[in-house]
């Protein structure tokens, strides 16, 4: 017989759950990409996030060489909570993009 205490940890768990499968919900601030590279970046920042959650310098670090490898060389990333740059880049290679409302990622190219 389920107690109120089991149900409630239950609960807590189905809600830690859902808010674990929204986190990571890109919303996309600026892109200025062709549709392909762009859905490619979201995937590329979404999975590096996902497998760094605590160490933003990781996921920088894994979305700019991986970008690299996929889109030719020299993209730049920062990742953060807070976070201002200003950046000159090459036209048709930047994404701008917010995960879980308060991650910030950006990505650019500028050789």
């Amino acid at each position: 017989m389920d107690t109120t205490a089991d149900l409630n940890r239950r609960d807590d768990s189905d809600m830690a759950a859902s808010r674990k499968a929204i986190h990571y919900y890109p919303l996309i601030r600026h892109a200025d990409l062709c549709e392909e590279t762009k859905h490619e970046c979201v995937e590329i920042i979404v999975a590096s996030c996902e497998k760094y959650p605590s160490n933003h310098e990781a996921a920088a670090k894994q979305i700019k060489e991986t970008l690299d490898k996929r889109c030719g060389p020299s993209w730049h990333c920062v990742v953060g909570e807070t976070f201002a740059l200003e950046i000159s880049y090459e036209t048709k290679n930047i994404i701008y993009m917010f995960l879980n409302s308060n991650l910030g990622v950006c990505a650019w190219k500028c050789s």
